[in-house]
């Protein structure tokens, strides 16, 4: 046992008791199958709680997916307010204190009744823990699922009450610094978000005092790639890069997530391109989206790679404007899935300021996207270094290993 918890503790004795000897258990249900949509919605309709939502951060979402009619609650756990929760399958091991009333599903197990004098939070605090333990124990990367017989058996210690409410008062603080640190650091990233966009509708919006032209009149070449054979194993695993649609989001790409070889490249309708070039995503859920590829690469079809002309247009300037006018080309498709083509591509009308004034224009945007991606980057490595000191002091206040 660590000198804090000794500290805590002043001499007084730990006990360990199963989760069978500490609470009362059950797992929630639900009326089969899940598909009927009776058992859904409705006048009197309640929140209906699944593993999705149940958060990291020991709570509900505020609003379940799915809300349970009227028919189906008497066949599934009604679960009060402040009841103690945990997942059982899937994401196993979230543990929740509830904040309303709600019907719980078969894949939770819902604690109630406590045999002992226990902090509800401190036992939620612990068997979080637990489970996090017995995860990391686990044949196997994760458990999948976890019957009520096996989790009845788990152990944690029970110091004196005093001593649970302290433990809790300190993770309860620690959480909330974390919780108030994560909102003031995504509201300097919306902030400077919302600069970056200000500054890139305002400085590439123009009247008729600038010449317009087509992107097919600025370029060098406007080309699609192709797919090799997805059954011909040969084809693929070599060094070639080939970059697919998904891989386009607004950004700059310099390596692919699949490489082909020579015969794949050979045996299909796949080219090489130049980099810097500008890619536009014409299928699919990224359709309208913008890349630029700074090392020369292949494409599959549903990419147009888009050789700019630099006599005319600097490619990062294009590549702006184009990046501004998303929600415009992506309404330029047709179909299910509002797919594009080279032809509509083709066709896209750009303004054409001198070029010395592209230039200037592309400085300050550079400027702006390197502080927004600074701040985006920074982000979750901050937030990660906090979770690491939550977890520390967590580990510190909550293992009371035996000597």
């Amino acid at each position: 046992m660590n000198k804090f918890l000794e500290k805590l503790l002043k001499g007084r004795e730990v006990e360990w008791k199963s989760l069978e000897e500490i609470v009362k258990f059950r797992r929630g249900s639900f009326p089969q199958p899940y598909g009927e949509s009776k058992w859904y919605g409705g006048e009197g309709a309640m929140p209906f709680v699944q593993v999705a939502d149940v958060t990291e951060n020991m709570e509900l979402v505020e609003n379940t997916k799915h809300k349970i009619s009227v028919l189906a609650q008497p066949k599934s756990v009604f679960v009060p307010k402040d009841s103690v929760i945990v997942t059982l399958q899937g994401s196993i091991g979230r543990v929740a204190i509830t904040q309303y009333d709600s019907y719980v599903d078969r894949t939770l197990g819902i604690f109630t009744d406590y045999k002992i004098k226990i902090n509800k939070k401190y036992f939620a605090y612990q068997l979080e823990n637990k489970f996090k333990l017995e995860k990391e124990k686990a044949r196997g990367s994760t458990i999948k699922t976890i019957t009520k017989e096996e989790f009845s058996k788990f152990k944690i210690p029970i110091p004196p009450i005093d001593v649970q409410e302290e433990i809790v008062r300190i993770l309860d603080k620690f959480t909330e610094l974390n919780k108030e640190l994560n909102k003031e650091l995504n509201k300097e990233l919306n902030a400077r978000e919302k600069q970056y966009k200000y500054y890139l509708n305002k400085l590439l919006t123009f009247g008729y005092d600038v010449e317009w032209k087509s992107l097919e009149a600025i370029t060098v070449k406007i080309s699609s790639g192709g797919t090799p054979k997805t059954s011909i194993s040969k084809y693929y695993n070599g060094n070639i890069p080939w970059l697919r649609t998904q891989e386009v989001n607004f950004n700059e790409i310099f390596d692919t997530d699949i490489k082909i070889t020579e015969e794949g490249l050979k045996n299909s309708s796949a080219k090489w391109i130049p980099k810097n070039c500008i890619i536009i995503a014409m299928y699919g859920a990224t359709v309208g989206k913008v890349a630029i590829n700074k090392i020369p690469l292949t494409t599959n079809q549903a990419c147009a790679n888009i050789q700019i002309d630099e006599k005319i247009a600097d490619y990062r300037y294009v590549f702006y404007f184009l990046l501004s006018q998303y929600e415009y080309i992506k309404s330029l498709g047709a179909g299910s899935q509002t797919n594009i083509n080279a032809g509509i591509v083709k066709k896209i009308k750009i303004p054409i300021p001198p070029i010395e004034k592209q230039k200037e224009i592309v400085k300050i945007l550079d400027k702006f996207n390197t502080i927004t991606n600074s701040i985006t980057k920074g982000l979750p490595k901050e937030i990660e270094l906090r979770q690491k000191q939550y977890e520390y002091y967590r580990n510190l206040l909550l293992d009371f290993k035996k000597e």
